[in-house]
């Protein structure tokens, strides 16, 4: 890290933020962990934040859990990483086990059926909200804004329009964007 930031008080600190992001999130908590982790407590910067994610993303796994792995492991090693991940993963284990438990009774409800579809929607709209939160770093990527941004663009396309699989945009197009940005740092 170039500058000083805060960090976890301690491992109780670290899993309290983690347990918060946890049981905030509804569908993913990308959005949330942003906020929490580089506004609230600010223990990384926003370019720290895209840097940890993007490693984060390629790496086998829910990509917030990875993510708090990484945070965990910075700060106090592996203890660290193991209490991060307990603090992603206690909660929701148990509320997730109580859901699943009502759902049985519920699934068939109107209210129910409705409530969860309004819950997609409005994880769509945290995930684009984080996005254009970070749009900014764009500015001191590697590779460039402009080229980032075609990158992003060429991305949604071969997700939404063409339904690529995951290995073959991250070899393809990840990789594309590697050789971009090793070019960029030279």
């Amino acid at each position: 890290m170039s500058e000083a930031r805060a960090r976890p008080a301690s491992l109780l600190d670290l899993y309290l933020a983690f347990n918060r992001l946890a049981v905030q999130g509804f569908g993913g908590v990308l959005a949330i962990s942003q906020r929490e982790l580089v506004e609230r407590l600010g223990w990384l910067s926003r370019d720290e934040f895209v840097e940890t994610l993007a490693i984060a993303q390629v790496l086998p796994g829910p990509n917030v859990v990875n993510l708090a792995l990484m945070i965990g492991d910075r700060y106090f090693g592996l203890r660290g990483a193991l209490v991060a991940l307990a603090g992603m993963l206690v909660m929701p284990f148990l509320v997730i086990i109580g859901l699943a438990a009502a759902y049985g009774q519920l699934a068939s409800h109107p209210v129910v059926v409705n409530a969860l579809r309004g819950m997609g929607a409005v994880s769509a709209g945290l995930i684009i909200a984080t996005a254009l939160k970070l749009i900014p770093t764009f500015q001191r990527n590697p590779v460039g804004r402009n080229v980032a941004l075609v990158l992003s663009g060429l991305t949604i396309i071969a997700i939404v329009r063409f339904h690529m699989p995951l290995p073959m945009l991250v070899l393809g197009l990840g990789g594309l964007g590697m050789a971009m940005a090793w070019r960029g740092l030279r």
